[in-house]
């Protein structure tokens, strides 16, 4: 092996030695450039005396660095070749001093013979220059054949040096986590261009007006020019700890902030959608009046102006995220119990909702994965009871399965009826797919028959509602079968009751596909045979059923609260029906953590006169000007309290109004009249 080559295995250039007493007068000896240059020859041909026994001496140590050393190699993965591939470099350095020894002389002995000195002197270098070109592709032709196989025989000496061989990195589908969210997943644009294609998607983006500048980039929403200008509105995102891999968040109102959220809390107290408006005027980014003005549009019916309402929320607080905060590693936490970190949630489930209305599953499926990974051991809006359809909508197949598989140990997903319908359906839609070999389609379809009986098995009343909501007459002989009968869907408990009714006025039209029937009627069968032939796991399953299923926790009533399908909120507990739902926060946990409190309002029992206590028990919005708590307490001026007390006796006494009452004639009970 040449010197050079050492010195680049090395990792050590030519004029970086150590500063010696004697260094600045030294002699170079360099065998590859002589072997490479061949013998320098004098005016006739010939070597110089003294040629090959003194050295060039050399003054000055940069004179030693060669403009041709400097030249990189090709690179291969990453690395220069020659410092990599010892054996190859090795071997190609013989074999260039051979046969650049052989044609020297060759060509040395020509020039003599041919043509004078100067001739011969200019066709030598142009022949060395071309030799030099053809020997570094020969080199980077043999580096890039044998790069890899080279890089693996180091990687293994190394290992095997060290004593210890550490295994091979996992795949990428197995290195991220299952609610792991990507960026581009999350615009709309992406679904929609996939569909109807970027023309049609970005012909009406095309003519933006850059006259607004918005401070950051933002991956949730797309800001608008027609949005009041952006200024911090006072919300903020802090960082409470962060162990175990996993980083805890949570929002934070500044004073000012604080005093427009108890502003808006009276807005909602008045019933007046106006008052609401009044306070985003002052207002514009206001999350939590952005989404009750949200959901008083929705209810008009301007799904448009909702929309945008709730973009413009989300855009407030992700201008607010900490530098920390990741939205797609699904390791950021956000407790649900501190009312700031609420809005964040309604907000995206919101908008969720919107996308998937909208046409864009795809989409809403990432959106839904991001609000599990906020919290997903407590789930506090159950998403659970979602992602399986959005999954189905969307065609992730995939993802469904995976899911299941990786939570089913821990979770028991299998005892939700969602999940208990929905993996088998996901089984067989990828069963249908004709790009599968033979032996995987046959696993497939075996898994997806096995998990739908044990669905049948584990929620018989399922069945009938379903059929029922596709338009499907069922035979007589499941129709009057009593394990698939009327007493299946009567007999199983509330909770149980509430969570079917929730997954097939949602997911119904999943299964409607002629295919899917046929195939759902096959394994009926099944199941009424294992029920006749005394199946012992129909019997614990029934047992199963009256054990789990007493109570549904306060995440699912709030999950049937927010997704509005009338079979589910009908099948609520009175319990839940009897109390005021608010909308911008529905059922809130009963252990919240309260980072401020509202100032309490004065009470009118133990303040004001019995007049005035009349008239507020009239008028409940009526407040003497002395009783505001903004005010402080009863004030020195009762003069305006009692002119508004007078004005209010005039208005409720000019809205009295006497009616006469006509009446009616006896008969005569004598019979005088005459009849007709």
């Amino acid at each position: 092996m040449s010197r050079r080559a050492l010195r680049r295995l090395r990792g050590e250039q030519r004029g970086q030695e150590p500063l010696g007493p004697g260094a600045l007068q030294f002699v170079l000896h360099d065998d590859d450039d002589a072997e490479e240059e061949g013998p320098k020859r004098g005016p006739g041909g010939r070597r110089p005396r003294g040629a090959g026994k003194e050295g060039v001496r050399i003054n000055n140590r940069f004179e030693l660095i060669n403009i041709e050393d400097l030249e990189e190699g090709p690179v291969v993965n990453g690395e220069r070749p020659d410092c990599l591939l010892t054996e190859a470099g090795a071997s190609g350095n013989k074999r260039r001093s051979q046969s650049g020894s052989t044609e020297t002389k060759r060509d040395g002995e020509a020039a003599d013979k041919e043509g004078p000195p100067e001739q011969s002197n200019a066709a030598g270098k142009l022949r060395k220059k071309k030799r030099k070109q053809k020997n570094k592709k020969t080199a980077a032709g043999e580096a890039s054949e044998n790069g890899l196989e080279d890089i693996d025989r180091i990687l293994e000496r190394i290992e095997d040096g060290s004593g210890s061989s550490h295994p091979g990195p996992p795949p990428l589908s197995t290195k991220r986590h299952v609610l792991y969210v990507e960026h581009r997943h999350l615009n709309p644009d992406t679904e929609l261009k996939r569909y109807f294609g970027a023309r049609a998607v970005l012909g009406e983006q095309r003519p933006r007006q850059r006259q607004r500048v918005y401070p950051k980039c933002t991956w949730l929403t797309t800001p608008k020019s027609a949005w009041p200008r952006y200024t911090k509105p006072g919300l903020s995102m802090r960082l409470l700890e962060s162990k175990k891999g996993r980083s805890s968040f949570a929002f934070e109102h500044s004073e000012e902030y604080q005093q427009t959220q108890h502003k808006f809390l009276a807005a909602v107290e008045s019933m007046e959608p106006n008052n609401i408006v009044v306070l985003l005027q002052t207002s514009p980014y206001h999350v939590d009046s952005l989404l009750q003005l949200s959901d008083a549009c929705r209810f008009q019916e301007d799904q448009e102006m909702a929309r945008d309402l709730v973009e413009r929320a989300l855009y407030s607080m992700e201008c607010a995220f900490h530098p920390l905060f990741s939205l797609t590693s699904g390791t950021c936490r956000l407790d649900y119990r501190r009312p700031e970190n609420r809005s964040f949630y309604l907000a995206l489930y919101k908008q969720m909702s919107f996308l998937e209305k909208r046409g864009c599953p795809r989409t809403a499926l990432e959106y839904c994965k991001l609000i599990l990974s906020l919290e997903p051991d407590e789930d506090p809006l159950c998403m659970l009871l979602l992602v399986d359809h959005l999954a189905l909508r969307a065609r992730s197949y995939e993802y469904l399965i995976r899911l299941f598989q990786e939570w089913e140990a821990h979770r028991n997903l299998s005892q939700l009826p969602n999940f208990a319908f929905s993996v088998p359906l996901a089984y067989f839609l990828l069963s249908q797919q004709a790009d599968l070999a033979e032996q995987e389609l046959s696993s497939t379809r075996e898994m997806a028959s096995l998990l739908i009986q044990q669905a049948l098995t584990m929620f018989p009343g399922a069945l009938m509602p379903l059929l029922e909501y596709c338009g499907v007459r069922p035979d007589a002989a499941v129709a009057g079968h009593r394990f698939f009968g009327p007493d299946a869907e009567i007999s199983q408990p509330p909770a149980l009751s509430q969570l079917v009714s929730l997954y097939l006025g949602r997911s119904h039209s999943l299964w409607k596909e002629p295919a899917t029937m046929s195939w759902l009627e096959e394994n009926v069968h099944k199941v009424l045979q294992a029920v006749d032939a005394g199946d012992p796991a129909v019997e614990a399953c029934e047992s199963r059923r009256k054990v789990l299923y007493q109570c549904a926790p306060r995440n699912i009533h709030r999950h049937v609260v927010l997704s509005e399908i009338k079979e589910a909120v009908a099948a609520l507990p009175p319990d839940v029906t009897t109390q005021s739902v608010l909308g911008f926060d529905p059922l809130p946990p009963l252990d919240t953590i309260y980072s401020y409190v509202r100032p309490e309002r004065l009470s009118p029992v133990s303040h004001g006169s019995t007049i005035a206590l009349f008239f507020r028990s009239l008028l409940p919005n009526y407040t003497m000007e002395g009783e505001r708590p903004e005010d402080g307490g009863a004030g020195p001026n009762h003069n305006q309290g009692l002119n508004r007390l007078m004005l209010a006796v005039r208005d409720m006494m000019a809205n009295f109004h006497f009616h006469e009452l006509e009446v009616p004639l006896e008969d005569n009970p004598e019979g005088d009249g005459e009849w007709d």
